[in-house]
């Protein structure tokens, strides 16, 4: 199954005033990299994967549509999947987005 072009085309147009963004194909989907670091990413599924590191994981978790990301069946922390429900309008999308970039930032470039 492809990844969901129309959630990928909200977060170019989310970026579109950043510095520093990168969209890398990978793991079936969409990665946005900032500064070499993945922040957001569409999978092949339909959910937004956010990074969001592991000290803000647990809050992550308890938000509505969240769940535990478990690539390949390994768990990582401080990675969250959205169900589309999550992400249904612009606000929330921009929510999750912005909790990924407040990680991100404290990150050195790549």
């Amino acid at each position: 199954m492809a990844y969901d072009e129309g959630l990928a085309q909200r977060l170019r147009e989310f970026f579109e005033d950043y510095d520093g963004v990168v969209e890398k194909k990978m793991f079936g989907g969409v990665a946005f990299m900032v500064h070499g670091n993945m922040s957001v990413g569409v999978t092949n599924t339909g959910d937004l994967m956010v990074r969001v590191g592991k000290e803000a994981h647990d809050d992550a978790m308890a938000q509505p549509h969240a769940r535990l990301m478990d690539f390949t069946g390994r768990k990582m922390k401080g990675f969250v999947y959205v169900g589309p429900e999550g992400i249904e309008s612009d606000e929330d999308l921009a929510g999750w987005v912005e909790r990924s970039l407040d990680f991100v930032r404290t990150l050195p470039a790549k």
